[in-house]
């Protein structure tokens, strides 16, 4: 067989510190402003991942989403009480 050249971009420190963060960011809105760190997770997730973090890059930004849905629900329960 023949050497195919990969497409694929190697994993980069910057990556791995922008998934990193990615997941921080998910935690973060879980418990604080799942707006904004929602948002900012989907964002460094999708960086990471673009950057060569593939799996876990776009686990930080879905899990960032899924952080910011559960805390906007759990955000509406305990204001309406």
């Amino acid at each position: 067989m023949a050497d195919l050249p990969s497409t694929a971009r190697p994993r980069s420190n910057a990556a791995r510190i922008l998934t990193i963060v990615g997941f921080v960011f998910a935690v973060l809105a879980l418990l604080l402003s799942p707006i904004i760190f929602g948002v900012l997770g989907l964002i460094a997730g999708i960086v990471g991942a673009v950057l060569g973090d593939k799996p876990l890059g776009w686990y930080a930004a879905a899990a960032s989403v899924v952080g910011a849905i559960i805390g906007v629900v759990i955000a509406a329960a305990v204001l309406n009480n």
